[in-house]
């Protein structure tokens, strides 16, 4: 006997002909996993038929974060006011080299719990100890894209266990967990070691997800190491001929967004990272004008601070304006689509991202009541404005409730604080000696 869910009488994001548009007094009827129809006083009766009344909600599709490193919460504000170079060597290689496999998971728990209180059910996460990773992902009862990062000094037999990794979580939790290869960066993964990987994804018949261009030092060491940038070394190794996710890529060139149009490939966009690190910012209409999706992205909470994707939009908007003096630019309806549709073609997922006939059915539930949102002139405006994480009522992801009045129906919170609390002391202890490689500076 199929489940079946009716959410009643909210207003609903859709997208029309790629024009975002929201429409009062609808009904979503949800069959599983999948969205059954949506539309006005929808008749649906049977047996196992839940009802939610939505009034006064805005349904929006479940939110996607492209780029993460989800367990990275455990080292929340450890580093504040810091540049990059500093950033990696004094702060987070040194606190990463405590992790256990067992701490991994209580902060990939910690994670998911703050990502589904912020509306995400898909993150592409980039992390160590995976296996960990997804077992929360199966407990939490979110989407996920698990990659276990890789470094090139780490060796072949080391990018091998990563290959098992895929191999052991391929399809698993209902589909929910796919599971592509990690190479860190082309700056700490060689040339050979990434062709390797380029093979070894064509062979599992996966995707990578890697940082690349973050930084102008980053690009200028490229050239001096091997005559090319990194976009240039990605392609000449084959990386970017199977599907790919790129993070960050802040410092293209013309000849580099050319290379990466019309590749399976998409870029993940975590603004809030490259404001605290002072990294710059990218111009998006470049990579917009080629045709090159881009998704919204957290990147890790030693960066951002926070895994909460709608102030990451309303920063990717409003810095985009800012970039080009131009306040027309990144404008309401554009940055809807890079949030849902654009998030969706990075993840490779064309089910996620709209609220439709057919669609994996992860929804979100935001209150619209707030006095910062009234009057709603314009609903699309106050989304990306004014709604926020505390907006969120209810989470559904793959047509299961894991939220519901902004209480959790799948994680023990108090659990998952206590343990987390409890590890603090050892995880926090820095020996600086401990380097994964010198940042690029």
């Amino acid at each position: 006997m199929p489940t079946q869910l009716l959410i009643k009488n909210c207003q609903v994001l859709q997208f029309m002909d790629d024009i975002p548009v929201i429409s009062d007094g609808q009904d979503i009827w949800i069959v599983d996993n999948q969205i059954k129809s949506v539309g006005e006083r929808l008749q649906v009766d049977g047996p196992e038929l839940t009802e939610i009344d939505a009034a006064g909600m805005l349904a929006i599709p479940g939110l996607m974060n492209t780029h993460a490193h989800v367990p990275m919460v455990l080292f929340r504000n450890a580093g504040p006011d810091v540049n990059a170079d500093d950033w990696f060597n004094k702060v987070i290689f040194p606190l990463e080299a405590n992790l256990t496999p067992e701490d991994v998971y209580w902060g990939a728990m910690l994670g998911l719990a703050e990502m589904i209180e912020a509306g995400i059910t898909s993150v592409a996460d980039h992390y160590f100890y995976m296996d960990s990773v997804a077992r929360a992902v199966e407990q939490a009862g979110l989407r996920a894209n698990l990659v276990w990062a890789v470094f090139g000094h780490e060796g072949y037999a080391k990018l091998d266990e990563t290959v098992a990794f895929v191999e052991r979580w391929q399809g698993k939790a209902n589909g929910r967990i796919t599971t592509w290869l990690g190479p860190h960066s082309p700056y700490l993964c060689d040339p050979d070691f990434l062709c390797r990987c380029a093979d070894l994804a064509g062979q599992l018949h996966v995707g990578t997800h890697i940082h690349v261009s973050e930084t102008r030092e980053q690009v200028e060491l490229s050239f001096n190491r091997y005559g090319k940038s990194p976009v240039r070394v990605l392609a000449d190794t084959g990386i970017l001929e199977q599907p790919c996710i790129l993070a960050h890529c802040l410092y293209p060139s013309e000849e580099d967004l050319d290379l990466l149009a019309g590749q399976p490939c998409g870029i993940a966009q975590a603004t809030k990272t490259y404001l605290t690190l002072a990294m710059g910012l990218p111009d998006l209409e470049k990579y917009l004008a080629r045709g090159i999706p881009l998704g919204l992205a957290t990147d890790g909470a030693v960066s951002s601070c926070n895994l909460d994707i709608l102030e990451q939009m309303r920063l990717l908007a409003m810095t985009q304006k800012h970039h080009d003096h131009d306040a027309t630019k990144m404008n309401v309806d554009q940055i809807l689509r890079v949030a849902f549709q654009g998030s969706a073609k990075v993840l490779r997922e064309p089910r996620l991202g709209s609220l439709v006939e057919g669609a994996l059915a992860d929804v979100v539930l935001l209150k619209t009541n707030r006095a910062s949102n009234f009057p709603a002139i314009n609903a699309k405006a106050g989304l990306v404005y004014n709604l926020n994480a505390g907006d969120v009522d209810t989470v559904i992801c793959d047509g299961r409730v894991l939220y519901q009045h902004q209480r959790h129906l799948t994680l023990d919170k108090a659990e998952i604080y206590r343990e987390v609390s409890a590890r603090l002391p050892r995880l926090l202890r820095k020996d600086l000696n401990h380097k994964i490689a010198d940042y690029p500076s």
